[in-house]
């Protein structure tokens, strides 16, 4: 947090404006501020690209009257400039539309005590900018003395550190402090007509479990150079495994096909599958808030509703939509603690681990391939169809035997989650939405006709 602005300085600040906001007419008002220290370099090849570091504070107002919805936000949090900006949204909330589901939450269960989520670390908030730098530096240095890198985008060096405050008319009063350090390098291999690249990173709320220099480094050659040399493959149906990062790019298709706002747009091609099974029974998603110093944790979401957990998907059945108060009230079912600014966000969105490591996973495979990388955005909600470019390891008698691209893999979300046959058991969380090692039974790749 920022020494300027102590914690009851920002709650009481919270609190002045709700009170004032109805003075002026609202029937129901939400005041949320944020104070935040961001810092964030770029090194590419030994020279500092781009370097920011700021502090920012920021509020923003929700004024409902009559069921009418208004929103305001200014990072200048002077008493003239808010109450103008509250008396000003009160006075637009009464021409905008009524809309029977708008409002806050109407209760507000037991609060979650910030301190047992452990999501703010002290030495983040004491790094010196040095050390940032010193970071990326060395992490980029490490990459390219390798001989088989030929290039470095870049490495980064990105920590935050902020102190968020939510009040509203209902009584709701709540505050909590987290922090973020972030560490990545994005490298190229090969020659001019045969470039490569890749990259790996790290993303922690505690300095002390951020991978170092060296293990970020070497993954990211690791992860490069074992795509050298690629090959075609014959279209055909084989089995496909996805490593972790490409699970969590699937599971995040999936979020969005789950939320209460895609239901009510009817952009999902899961609205009418509720209580029914959509995997196999091995299947389990969890949305969890409350997993201690996850980048995806809180206390309470942006309506102040407390963090849970939620099993959305559980042994394969649909069990609910993970939705914000608005989309709740949409789709007749309760908020599960995800509202996200005026969105539905994810808190800790994963796919249960298995028992089978990556390795037994690989070596069931006769022929199939490891997927390492997709290009373009060939995802649709509505369908659930899948078509995107591909690069990946080619897999014949359980063993890698060389990289391959210029593929398409395509197939459809509802037939995938019937048909992962392993998953596996190396879960980590270094975002908000990520999963195992998964083996699909059958996909069509696209490749030499």
């Amino acid at each position: 947090m920022t020494g300027s602005h102590p914690a009851g300085d920002l709650k009481s600040l919270a609190e002045k404006f709700v009170r004032f906001g109805l003075a002026c007419g609202a029937d129901e008002v939400e005041i949320g501020i944020g104070d935040d220290i961001e810092f964030g370099v770029d090194v590419r090849v030994g020279e500092i690209e781009n370097l920011v570091e700021a502090g920012t504070r920021s509020m923003g107002v929700r004024i409902i009257k009559d069921q009418k919805t208004a929103f305001a936000g200014s990072s200048d949090l002077s008493p003239e400039t808010i109450e103008r900006l509250i008396r000003n949204a009160v006075r637009r909330a009464e021409l905008a539309n009524r809309d029977a589901c708008a409002g806050l939450p109407e209760t507000f269960s037991s609060a979650v005590d910030p301190a047992e989520l452990d999501l703010y670390d002290s030495e983040i908030a004491v790094l010196d900018p040095q050390t940032k730098i010193a970071l990326a530096t060395e992490t980029e240095r490490i990459a390219l003395s390798d001989p088989r890198i030929i290039n470095s985008h870049g490495a980064s060096c990105d920590t935050h550190v902020g102190h968020a405050v939510l009040a509203n008319s209902k009584g709701f009063l709540g505050e909590y402090r987290k922090t973020y350090a972030g560490l990545n390098v994005s490298l190229q291999a090969g020659e001019t007509d045969d470039l490569v690249e890749d990259f790996w990173f790290s993303s922690k709320t505690h300095l002390a479990e951020l991978a170092p220099p060296e293990e970020i480094a070497r993954t990211a050659v690791a992860r490069t150079v074992r795509q050298l040399k690629p090959r075609k493959v014959e279209t055909q149906r084989v089995p496909v495994i996805f490593e972790p990062m490409m699970t969590g790019s699937l599971l995040g298709f999936l979020f969005g096909c789950l939320t209460g706002t895609a239901v009510y747009q009817k952009s999902t091609f899961l609205a009418e599958r509720l209580g029914e099974r959509i995997g196999r029974e091995k299947i389990t998603v969890i949305d969890d808030g409350l997993l201690p110093r996850r980048l995806g944790s809180s206390p309470f979401d942006s309506e102040g509703v407390p963090s849970r957990r939620t099993p959305v998907v559980e042994n394969g059945v649909l069990k609910t939509f993970l939705c914000n108060t608005y989309a709740a009230r949409k789709i007749g079912l309760a908020t599960t603690g995800n509202a996200d600014g005026a969105g539905v966000g994810p808190s800790n969105f994963y796919l249960q681990p298995g028992k089978s490591t990556p390795g037994e996973i690989i070596r069931s495979t006769r022929k199939g391939l490891y997927l390492i990388r997709t290009l373009g955005h060939g995802l649709n909600p509505v369908t659930g169809d899948i078509s995107q470019g591909a690069f990946g390891l080619w897999i014949e008698n359980g063993e890698f035997v060389y990289p391959v691209s210029e593929i398409t893999i395509s197939g459809n979300l509802g037939d995938l989650l019937m048909n992962i046959e392993m998953i596996g058991d190396d879960l980590t969380f270094d975002g908000s939405v990520c999963g195992p090692t998964i083996k699909v039974a059958e996909m069509q790749i696209a490749g030499r006709s």
